[in-house]
């Protein structure tokens, strides 16, 4: 069996409901109400989408903050990064500072060792004290005939 429908919108056979499901005027206007407002906001989201001028503003605004932040957290790096290379290279100054300290009170003691090393084999220092001179005199012939290099 198939209900008919007439042209107030009910259903013949039935309790008399409209066909599109509101059980009386209240309802329709409620009804018709929630639907100009979903019309209201497709509206607007299309007017949004159709204003490109404020879309690329927006757009603009947003990657100028990203730029701040990115700008203000590469600042905070840069000094962290400056201060991390300013206590090393103090740390490495002291090292150094130490190092030159001591290299100061070594040199007598291993040159006593040389010494010794050379008052007990007086003939090795003669030989090596005459190759060394013998350098220095073919050094000093060669700049005389071609001239310093």
């Amino acid at each position: 069996m198939t209900d008919a429908t007439s042209r107030d919108g009910t259903r013949s056979g039935s309790t008399a409901q409209p066909v599109g499901g509101a059980k009386g005027p209240d309802e329709l206007r409620q009804q018709i109400e929630q639907t100009r407002g979903q019309l209201g906001d497709t509206v607007e989201e299309l007017a949004g989408k159709a204003d490109v001028k404020g879309r690329a503003k927006a757009r603009a605004a947003d990657l100028k903050d990203k730029a701040g932040a990115m700008s203000v957290q590469l600042r905070s790096s840069a000094a962290h990064a400056g201060h991390a290379v300013q206590d090393k290279a103090g740390r490495t100054g002291h090292a150094a500072q130490d190092r030159a300290d001591r290299a100061r009170h070594t040199p007598p003691g291993r040159a006593r060792g040389a010494v010794r090393a050379g008052l007990g084999h007086p003939r090795a220092v003669l030989v090596a004290g005459a190759a060394a001179g013998v350098v220095v005199a073919a050094s000093l012939a060669r700049r005389r005939h071609h001239g310093p290099c």
